[in-house]
């Protein structure tokens, strides 16, 4: 119900309100030292109303990062390919209707996230204690488990609109909270202290 309220009043905004959101997003996130300091950036190629993300893409690839990109598998996990502009990426139609856009490339398997120093994950919401609510699919949680099996430690940020930002959302025993959210208005970061789910 918590996930339908948030799509709710995200297929409210007008393209202009999610492209100007994406901008002002793309700007704040790129003050982030963590993306400084990247040479590969695992992201997301956003759909529908989502904030858009395509101009962050072409701006880290722009300073020499390597972005990742996902492409969903038939069981929900998630495979990545190399971003190489917006040209790059193909439209592909997934049951239940949805369409993503995902790296038209070679695909490099389900542990090439493993290398990315930063990963910019999509969500519903975040809450004080950095606590993500993302769609329910559990593609990401796939993600985040992977990275600790692996022991990688990426900087884990979630982009989302000024309104996401709650005091708290239904937390299970395996999410990972994340250390930043990224928004339109700006940065918020996540203690060591507040994370605890």
């Amino acid at each position: 119900m918590l996930r339908r309220e948030f799509l709710v009043v995200r297929n409210r905004l007008t393209a202009d309100d999610v492209r100007e959101a994406g901008d002002a997003l793309s700007e704040r996130a790129l003050e982030l030292p963590e993306l400084a300091r990247a040479g590969t950036v695992a992201a997301y190629v956003s759909v529908g109303s989502e904030p858009g993300t395509i101009a962050l893409l072409d701006a880290l690839r722009a300073r020499g990062v390597r972005v990742l990109l996902p492409a969903l598998l038939p069981d929900n996990d998630l495979d990545w390919g190399a971003y190489a502009g917006e040209g790059s990426l193909a439209r592909v139609q997934h049951g239940g209707g949805m369409a993503l856009f995902e790296p038209a490339g070679e695909r490099l398997g389900p542990d090439a996230v493993t290398a990315a120093d930063v990963v910019l994950l999509p969500g519903l919401a975040v809450d004080a204690r950095g606590v993500r609510l993302g769609r329910g699919g559990g593609s990401y949680d796939r993600v985040l488990a992977r990275l600790e099996r692996a022991g990688a430690d990426p900087a884990l940020v979630v982009l989302l609109y000024d309104s996401e930002v709650v005091e708290r959302v239904p937390a299970q025993a395996h999410d990972r909270p994340v250390q930043a959210v990224v928004t339109p208005s700006g940065v918020r970061r996540f203690s060591r202290r507040e994370r605890r789910p």
